[in-house]
């Protein structure tokens, strides 16, 4: 498989594409507290935020063009709160009427990237984003508990907990979790030793970074790394 991301003028906002070779191809989707919006040149479907890892079979041949949106900037402009499509991969057309799906559907089929880039700026001037996403993803990211996000943000934690299901799918608690994840998994990458990894992260040590990998990937570090 290829893939290659495009950022775009509109926080919270990347184009990506994935070109699949001549064989069917199994991948295994991560956790990333994002929403996405794909066209696979049949259909426009949604991927909602997963809470752990999911497998996914693509066709030969298929080549992927979407919308990847964090900051609970795709719920926003999708009109679709992301606690309803958490786990799930729903055809755009089973949100959406009929009508508002062919007129998308047209526009990304003649020039699936522009297509996108164009549907999402237009949209973004005319639907209303919560300034709560951001501000928590930030937090989330730098490791703030949630009782301290909750304070900065003048919450309750449960107050805090409604909030973010909309925006991310789930609180943030697990949202801190996943982004953790995440920034472990990119050390990793660039080779940074395990151990390195943990305590960079704010893991406990290398035997919480493992079991942390294990509930959201479904696999061990090393594994992971291997795929």
């Amino acid at each position: 498989m290829t893939y290659r991301e495009h950022p775009l003028p509109l926080l919270g906002a990347v184009l990506w594409e994935k070109g699949v070779s001549q064989a069917p191809a199994q991948s295994r989707i991560l956790p990333d507290g994002c929403l996405d919006l794909l066209w696979d040149g049949r259909r426009l479907f949604v991927a909602g935020p997963d809470t752990t890892a999911r497998w996914h079979e693509s066709p030969a041949g298929t080549r992927y063009v979407a919308l990847r949106f964090s900051g609970g900037l795709g719920p926003a402009l999708l009109g679709v709160p992301a606690n309803e499509v958490r786990d799930q991969s729903p055809d755009l057309a089973d949100l959406w009427p009929a009508k508002k799906v062919r007129l998308l559907m047209d526009r990304v089929a003649a020039d699936p990237a522009a297509g996108f880039q164009s549907w999402a700026l237009e949209r973004a001037t005319t639907c209303e984003t919560d300034p709560l996403g951001p501000r928590v993803v930030a937090m989330a990211a730098a490791g703030a508990s949630v009782a301290t996000m909750a304070d900065r943000l003048s919450l309750g934690v449960r107050q805090l907990h409604r909030r973010c299901l909309p925006l991310f799918g789930y609180g943030p608690r697990r949202l801190a979790r996943v982004l953790r994840f995440g920034q472990a998994l990119a050390e990793a990458r660039r080779g940074v030793a395990l151990a390195q990894v943990a305590a960079h992260c704010g893991y406990a040590d290398h035997a919480h970074l493992t079991r942390e990998v294990r509930d959201l990937a479904g696999t061990t570090p090393t594994a992971l790394l291997h795929e």
